[in-house]
C-alpha cells in the first residue's frame, strides 16, 4: 500500500504542474490530433460533470463550493470537463429563468436547499442559466477546459430507447429547437476561451435512428455551432448509444469549415453483457477492440480526432466485468492516445430516477464529494492523462516505445544495469526500440536488449540479442501477452511481482478458454511515444 501510495502522489504532483499549464486557445485539429494555437498536440483528460438531471444544477453543489470541487478537478490530473446539459435549459425560458432554489423547492430537495446555502450561498438564488454560467466561469478560474455536451433535451436521467429523447423528431427531440439551442449556447460562450468544444448530442438511439437523418441534422447542427462561435472543436457522436460510427468509413461529413472536427464514442463494460466475466478476458478483449476499431477507430487513420467522451467502473472495485474491462480499455486508450472523458466526476446526485441522494459507485468522489472514492484508480489512468505522442511535444524527444502495464498506469523503468526492471510512473520510462522482423526490444541509444533469464525469476538486460530468450512478441488475442522462449525451451510471459512491482517471466496464463483466469499482470503494451524520457 505504501509503494502505490508513493507512485500516486507522484504521478499527482506531476500531473497537477503539466496540467496547470493551460492551453493556449481556441484549439483546432491537425489530422487525428487537437492542437492549440501554436500546433502543439493538447490531450482532453476530461471528466465528465453532470447538470442534466431535473434539478438542472451542476452536481456535488450542496456538498462543496464550486471552487473547491473546480480546483480538485485539476488537483486530480484532469485538464477538462464535459458538462452536460439538457436542451430545454437554453430553449424553453421559463426552465432558464427559475433559481436553483426555486427549482429544489419544485423537487422536495430541502435538504440540498440547505446544504446549497452553506457552500454556495451566492448561487442558491441565480437563476439556472445563471448558475450553469457560474459553473463554467468557475472551472476557467481554475484553467480547467470545458467541453458543452448537450445531453439530452427533456432534463432527466439518461438513456433508454423509449425516453422521447433518443432520435432526431421523437416526442422531447425536435430538430429545429435542438438548432435553435445549439446555436444559442455557441452564442453565449462565446469569447470564454476554456470553453474549448461542444458536442452536439449525447447517444443518438432509438427506433427512429437512420443513417440519413444522421447526416441530415448532424451537419446542420455543426454547421450552426461553427457559425455562432467559430471557435470550439465540433464534437458528432454516433448511433446506437453512441458505439457505431461505421457508416462513416465511405460517406464522409460534409461541412464548409475545417479543422475543428472532432467525433466520440462511448465504451463501457456493459456494452458487451456480462461477457468479460464468464468469458476469458483474451479472447473478450481481441474481440471487442477489433469490433471498437471497425465501428469507431478507423477515424484516427482517415485524419480525425477520436474521443473517448463516456468510459468508467464501478470504483468500488468489486465488479469483476468491469475490472477486466477497464484493463482492456486502458491498453487500446494507450495504444492510440485516445482523448478521453471519464464518467463521472458525481459523488452522488440530488435526484436520480426517483430517488433522493443516489450515490453514484462510477463516481470520481465519495457520496459526500470530499473524498477521492478509489485513489488507486486515479493511479492508473494518471498515465493516461499525459500525452504520449502528437505534434511539438518535445522538440529533443526522437520517436521510441514505451513499455506500458495497463492494470497499474504504469510503465517499464531502470534505474542501473545493475538493478532489476520495475514498473514506475510513465513520465519517468525507460525508452525502448522495438525492432519488429528481429522481435528484440532494446534500450534506446544502446546495446541492451531485454531478455528472459529463468522461470519465476527477473527478467533482465543483456547485449547478445540473437538467442531466442532476447526475442519477444506479442501474443494471445488480446495482443498484450509479450512472450519469450528460455533455454530450456519453455515459453514465458512477462509478469509483475505484485510484492515489489518487478518484472519478471512466468508460465503465459489465460491462453485457453478458461472464464475464471485473469491475464491481467501479464498485460502489456508496446506504444508509440514522442514524449520526454528517462535517459
Amino acid at each position: 500500500m505504501g509503494r502505490v501510495f508513493f507512485f500516486f502522489l507522484t504521478i499527482l504532483s506531476l500531473n497537477v504542474l503539466l496540467h496547470g499549464m493551460v492551453a493556449a486557445q481556441p484549439l483546432s485539429t491537425d489530422s487525428r490530433w487537437i492542437v492549440d494555437d501554436s500546433g502543439k498536440r493538447v490531450k482532453l483528460a476530461c471528466v465528465n460533470w453532470v447538470t442534466h438531471l431535473e434539478a438542472v444544477v451542476a452536481e456535488g453543489l450542496s456538498k462543496q463550493p464550486v471552487n473547491v470541487i473546480s480546483r480538485r478537478i485539476l488537483e486530480m490530473g484532469f485538464n477538462c470537463v464535459r458538462l452536460t446539459w439538457p436542451l430545454y435549459l437554453a430553449t424553453n425560458d421559463t426552465l432558464a429563468s427559475m433559481t436553483v432554489r426555486q427549482s429544489f423547492q419544485k423537487l422536495g430537495l430541502m435538504e440540498s436547499i440547505a446544504g446549497f446555502q452553506v457552500n454556495n450561498p451566492s448561487l442558491i438564488d441565480l437563476t439556472l442559466i445563471k448558475a450553469f454560467q457560474a459553473v463554467v466561469s468557475s472551472l476557467a478560474k481554475n484553467k480547467v477546459m470545458i467541453i458543452l455536451d448537450n445531453h439530452i433535451s427533456k432534463p432527466g436521467w439518461c438513456c433508454s430507447n423509449f425516453d422521447g429523447n433518443g432520435f432526431f423528431s421523437d416526442q422531447f427531440f425536435n430538430p429545429h429547437l435542438w438548432l435553435n439551442g445549439l446555436t444559442r449556447m455557441a452564442t453565449m460562450f462565446k469569447g470564454i476561451s476554456n470553453v474549448v468544444g461542444m458536442s452536439l448530442r449525447n447517444e443518438l438511439r432509438g427506433e427512429k435512428q437512420n443513417v440519413n437523418d444522421w447526416y441530415r441534422y448532424m451537419q446542420k447542427g455543426a454547421e450552426a455551432v461553427h457559425l455562432a462561435n467559430p471557435d470550439v472543436l465540433v464534437i458528432l457522436s454516433g448511433l446506437d448509444y453512441d458505439t457505431d460510427l461505421s457508416f462513416l468509413s465511405n460517406r464522409p461529413v460534409k461541412l464548409s469549415f475545417t479543422g475543428k472536427l472532432v467525433y466520440e464514442m462511448h465504451w463501457y463494460s456493459f456494452a458487451d453483457e456480462n461477457s468479460w466475466a464468464t468469458g476469458n478476458p483474451n479472447q473478450v478483449c481481441g474481440q471487442v477492440v477489433r469490433n471498437n476499431t471497425r465501428k469507431a477507430g478507423f477515424l484516427l487513420d482517415k485524419g480525425y480526432p477520436l474521443f473517448v467522451s463516456e468510459f468508467g467502473v464501478d470504483q468500488r472495485g468489486t465488479n469483476v466485468n468491469d475490472n477486466r474491462y477497464f484493463n482492456c480499455f486502458a491498453g487500446f486508450a494507450a495504444e492510440l492516445d485516445l482523448d478521453w472523458a471519464l464518467w463521472a466526476l458525481t459523488g452522488s446526485y440530488y435526484l436520480r430516477e426517483g430517488v433522493i441522494g443516489m450515490e453514484e459507485f462510477y463516481g470520481v468522489f465519495s457520496w459526500n464529494w470530499r473524498e477521492i472514492r478509489n485513489p488507486s484508480f486515479l493511479q492508473k489512468i494518471s498515465a493516461l492523462q499525459s500525452p504520449f505522442q502528437g505534434p511539438g511535444l518535445s522538440s529533443k524527444s526522437l520517436p521510441h516505445k514505451v513499455i506500458f502495464h495497463p492494470s497499474t498506469g504504469l510503465c517499464l523503468q531502470r534505474k542501473t544495469l545493475l538493478h532489476p526492471l520495475k514498473l514506475g510512473p510513465c513520465s519517468n520510462s525507460e525508452a525502448w526500440n522495438y525492432y519488429t522482423h528481429q522481435k528484440i526490444l532494446t534500450i534506446k541509444g544502446t546495446h541492451f536488449c531485454l531478455q528472459a533469464d529463468q522461470l519465476g525469476k527477473p527478467a533482465k538486460l543483456g547485449i547478445i540479442c540473437t538467442l531466442p530468450s532476447s526475442k519477444w512478441e506479442a501474443i494471445s488475442d488480446s495482443k498484450m501477452h509479450l512472450s519469450s522462449k528460455l533455454r530450456n525451451g519453455i515459453y514465458v510471459c512477462l509478469d509483475v511481482d505484485p510484492m515489489t512491482n518487478v518484472i519478471v517471466t512466468n508460465i503465459c496464463k489465460c491462453l485457453g478458454r478458461d472464464s475464471k483466469c485473469d491475464p491481467a499482470s501479464q498485460w502489456f503494451k508496446i506504444i508509440d511515444s514522442t514524449s520526454s524520457y528517462s535517459r
